[in-house]
């Protein structure tokens, strides 16, 4: 759990060092989530990833925590597509979340319901494809077999199943259910709105950011 900068202290560290910690904002988002999106677009895809990045970037860190929301059972296939992304490249992890979000009706609900498992990862890994990342390598992390395994398994999951179980498990220890939860220094901001602009974001970092 991050350590805000105030409580440096707390942190065992060499007397020849001086403790210190830095802010951290960790936004809690799901890819089929249309809050989520609006959030990721106000963050990342504005001027205002700059500021965090430039104005802040030196006792800031931002980190988007993907969130899967079981009652969406695709959210699980979209989430392993941005797994597989980021094992394979990546650098190419933020542009592909940003092409997911903006096409995330796709992986609705009714969007999906007649398809075959294996055809949606095929369509992400396409997806992954055009911004660079190698669909095929992708695809062969997501498809899954419809033979058992050589112990004769019938649940083995895929190539990113137990970055699944990480990520999950991790968000749970937080106790984070809905999106986008947003959580700065380790506490969660209910204030934070995902209707927010970029002037909301930017008198709340300057209020919070120290």
């Amino acid at each position: 759990m991050a350590l805000a900068p105030k409580f440096a202290g707390q942190k065992l560290a060499s007397k020849a060092i001086q403790p210190k910690a830095v802010h951290t904002l960790e936004l809690y988002l799901d890819y089929v989530c249309p809050f989520s999106a609006k959030l990721f677009k106000t963050v990342y895809d504005s001027p205002l990833r700059d500021t965090l990045l430039n104005k802040y970037g030196d006792n800031l860190v931002t980190i988007f925590r993907q969130q899967i929301q079981p009652w969406h059972p695709s959210s699980t296939l979209v989430h392993e597509s941005a797994l597989a992304v980021l094992r394979l490249s990546p650098t190419h992890f933020y542009p592909y979340s940003s092409l997911l979000f903006a096409s995330q009706t796709s992986y609705f609900d009714i969007s999906l319901v007649s398809e075959p498992r294996n055809a949606t990862y095929a369509r992400l890994a396409a997806l992954a494809g055009s911004v660079g990342v190698d669909e095929h390598a992708v695809y062969k992390l997501l498809a899954i077999s419809d033979k058992p395994g050589a112990d004769g398994a019938l649940n083995s999951g895929n190539g990113v199943t137990d970055d699944v179980k990480v990520q999950v498990k991790a968000n749970r220890l937080v106790g984070v259910h809905v999106t986008p939860t947003v959580v700065f220094d380790g506490v969660v901001r209910g204030e934070v709105s995902s209707g927010w602009g970029v002037e909301e974001w930017e008198k709340w970092l300057g209020e919070n950011v120290v």
